[in-house]
């Protein structure tokens, strides 16, 4: 029963991972009006460095993709962290819409932590 929850949950993160991707390529999420000053010249920053933004799309895909599948889920949740890091303080720093972030790390988290054999092995 763990392992379908883990995977259910895997899968919904995984896919707003790739939606959020994806978006970044074909902006089809329109940006809210009462958007923060503050969200919105730091969004304005990071697309002024050109490459920024679709490579970070491509890491959200492919790591979206990669923590979907039981079998890559630990290295999907390698390339899944420092973006949801990135996310964690972008949402601490502005102090709004903390319930999304918090669940989705909690999630990889707890799929970081079910897959720590594959990790250790690196170490050793």
């Amino acid at each position: 029963m763990k392992n379908k929850i883990l995977f259910v949950l895997c899968l919904l993160s995984g896919l707003m991972f790739i939606n959020a991707g994806l978006n970044k390529f074909f902006n089809y999420i329109p940006v809210p009006d009462d958007l923060p000053e503050e969200a919105m010249s730091m969004f304005m920053a990071m697309t002024e460095i050109t490459w920024l933004m679709p490579l970070l799309a491509t890491f959200e895909i492919v790591g979206g993709l990669l923590f979907i599948i039981p079998r890559l889920r630990a290295l999907g949740a390698l390339i899944l962290t420092p973006i949801m890091f990135g996310i964690l303080a972008h949402h601490f720093t502005l102090g709004f819409g903390l319930a999304i972030p918090l669940a989705m790390a909690a999630i990889l988290v707890w799929a970081i932590i079910d897959n720590l054999g594959k990790y250790l092995t690196l170490i050793k």
